[in-house]
Order: C-alpha cells, then sequence, then structure tokens
C-alpha cells in the first residue's frame, strides 16, 4: 500500500480523501489542515463519508513529512497564495514524496514554465528523490488528454475547441467567484482573472500541451474577453445576492494560433445566474455546467462531459474528476523515475480494481 496523505480539505481536499479511500493500492495516512477548527477531527467526517477511517487532521506539517509519506494530494489552493503553494510542495518533494495538486498553473506545462516555478521544483527533486504532476479539469483533462484523445477520431481537424460552461453559483469558493472573477461587482471593476496576460498564463500551458501532441507551432497566444452586467437583482443558494447591473456572466476565449488562424481555442463561458447572457453557449441539458470538446473538421465531433458530486453537484463534480486524474496517477508515479511530470508524459488510466467498488 502506498502512504498518501491530503493536504488540504476544501472542495478539492474533499474529493481526495474520498478517492484515496476508494482506491485500491492507496492507504490514506495522514490530513493536514490550516483551519484549528478541523484539527483532531477524522477524515470520514471532512469528506462527508459514513464511519470513521481513524485519521485525524493535525496541522503539525514537519510531522506528517517526517513519517516519510509516499505521495501527497496537495488539495490547498494556489490561485490568491502561489508563493506558498510553491513553497509547501518542493517541502514536501524534498520529503521524498510524489505530489499531485491542480495548484501551480504555471506547472501544467512545465517546459513552458518560468524558472521561477520549474526551477525550485527540479532543485527539490535532486535533493529529495521525490516527483510532481500538476493537473485538473480546465486546465486539466478538459484541455489536454481528453481533446487530444478525440482528435484522433478524426481524418482531417481544422480546429480544437474546448468549452468549460458554468453557472459559478455552485461553485462554493466565493472569495474567488467575486473577487477573481468579478462576479457581482461594477462593471468598471477589472478582475485579477481577466487582467491581461492572466488567461495566458492559466491556459497557455495547455495550448502548447496540445500544440506539442499535435506536433503544430503557435505562431503566438491570443487572449479575448467579453462580459455582461445582470439585468435583474438574482439570488443565489450559495453566496447571497447579486445586484441588477453588476457583472453577470464573463466569456473569454485563450486561442493558439497557428499559420495566422486560431486553431486551438480553450473558451470559458461563466455566468452567475442562468438569466444573463442567455444567447451564450449553454449545457446541452440546461443544466449547471458541463465540458465540451468540438473538434472541427472531418467528421464534425462534439464530446460534452457532465459530471455530478455531492449531491448532484457539477462544480463538485469536476472537482471529484480533477481529483480523479491526480490521485489515480499516483502508483504509476510511484513507479516511475523521480521528476517533474506532465499531461502528455501520465497516462490516463482505466478504474482498475474499483469497478464496482462501494464508496463508503
Amino acid at each position: 500500500m502506498i502512504s498518501t496523505v491530503v493536504w488540504g480539505t476544501g472542495n478539492v481536499g474533499r474529493a481526495a480523501i474520498r478517492a484515496v479511500e476508494a482506491h485500491p493500492v492507496l492507504e490514506l495516512s495522514a490530513v493536514l489542515v490550516h483551519n484549528p477548527a478541523k484539527v483532531g477531527r477524522d477524515a470520514a467526517q471532512l469528506a462527508g463519508l459514513d464511519g470513521e477511517l481513524g485519521v485525524a487532521a493535525t496541522d503539525d506539517i514537519a510531522a506528517v513529512l517526517a513519517a516519510g509519506p509516499r505521495a501527497v494530494v496537495y488539495a490547498a489552493s494556489g490561485d490568491t497564495r502561489p508563493d506558498e503553494a510553491l513553497a509547501d510542495i518542493t517541502r514536501a518533494i524534498r520529503a521524498g514524496a510524489v505530489v499531485v495538486t491542480p495548484a501551480l498553473y504555471p506547472l501544467y506545462d512545465h517546459r513552458g514554465a518560468p524558472p521561477e516555478f520549474r526551477d525550485p521544483v527540479l532543485a527539490a527533486v535532486a535533493e529529495g528523490g521525490g516527483s510532481l504532476f500538476v493537473s485538473g479539469v480546465d486546465p486539466g483533462w478538459g484541455n489536454d488528454v481528453l481533446p487530444l484523445l478525440i482528435s484522433g477520431l478524426a481524418t482531417t481537424v481544422d480546429a480544437i475547441r474546448c468549452q468549460e460552461i458554468f453557472d459559478y453559483s455552485t461553485y462554493e469558493q466565493e472569495e474567488s467567484v467575486r473577487h477573481l472573477v468579478g462576479m457581482g461587482q461594477p462593471m468598471e471593476y477589472e478582475p485579477l482573472m481577466l487582467a491581461p496576460s492572466i488567461p495566458t498564463m492559466v491556459w497557455g500551458g495547455q495550448l502548447r500541451l496540445m500544440a506539442r501532441a499535435l506536433d503544430v507551432e503557435l505562431d503566438e497566444i491570443r487572449e479575448t474577453t467579453d462580459r455582461r452586467a445582470l439585468d435583474t437583482t438574482v439570488s443565489t443558494r450559495t453566496m447571497g445576492t447579486f445586484e441588477a447591473g453588476t457583472q453577470g456572466a464573463v466569456r473569454f476565449e485563450v486561442q493558439g494560433i497557428v499559420e495566422g488562424e486560431p486553431r486551438i481555442v480553450i473558451e470559458h463561458v461563466t455566468r452567475i445566474h442562468p438569466s444573463c447572457a442567455p444567447d451564450w453557449p449553454v449545457p446541452p441539458d440546461g443544466g449547471d455546467g458541463a465540458h465540451r470538446v468540438v473538434i472541427e473538421g472531418s467528421p464534425r465531433i462534439e464530446v460534452t462531459v457532465e459530471a455530478t458530486d455531492e449531491g448532484e453537484n457539477r462544480s463538485a463534480g469536476g472537482n471529484a474528476t480533477a481529483v480523479g486524474r491526480l490521485v489515480n496517477a499516483i502508483d504509476w508515479l510511484v513507479a516511475a523515475e523521480p521528476g517533474l511530470y506532465d499531461a502528455l508524459d501520465v497516462p490516463l488510466r482505466p478504474a482498475v480494481g474499483r469497478l464496482g467498488r462501494k464508496k463508503r
């Protein structure tokens, strides 16, 4: 059994505990938390599982890493604390652990990552013998392994479009929704996530990964952005009220330009309420969210993925698939040489040993 730590118990961490517990060759050895109120609570309670797992949450990072875990699922956020997340992750790698995480956007494509992110990881790998794999859903499998797999069904490919279409009122992370994305803010407010170059920082690595797999050269990466205001005040279950006239929807593209044309495109269509920007793309069933890949070519191929978890919640479903991609890679990474890996290195594998296995 591979001793595995889950570091963080928010939206991603809850799903990570469940995924580790369900995996036939992983053993949950510790859960690290930041909130003092969670210290001492059983991992099952934090993850929404029945019964107990016999693993009490702790905030003693040094003691957990000193025990020599073979793997760490780093589920703490890196959106607003990238330096701290990088320090935590390299600390775990120096302790000899395989680390999987969605937290560090620049390292989704580590070959194109800035030296200030890549170099500390490589130094930690050399010092401690651990590894790192950074991935998720979008950025992640929704714009690397899935579109590349589907492109292999086509005779000719004119363009690849990856879409995330979501109602963010289901996304229980109010700080990010209101301030990073700008929902509910005046239209003159400039959200950090939409600032020039930030979409490329987050999703540009995915374009480079796809281009590398398709053996094409990108001329450049372009960004487009559109925003819409709410026509009426709306109330949400998780984040309260969003006033009329404030930002209610965002649509942006990160475009990989090949020979002057946008051939590889990652598009996000995000709303706080379905009444805003009804003319923009919506999930095929009119639900809260979906990931879609469109291969324009011969034949034209369209695939939509809808995932639900935690009471039919689409955002939780997306988090769970991101966790699945990462947790299910751990045993492959443990068997591989120490190093820094990306989505083209790490195979997406079938659910070996998990078919029919009951969740707690």
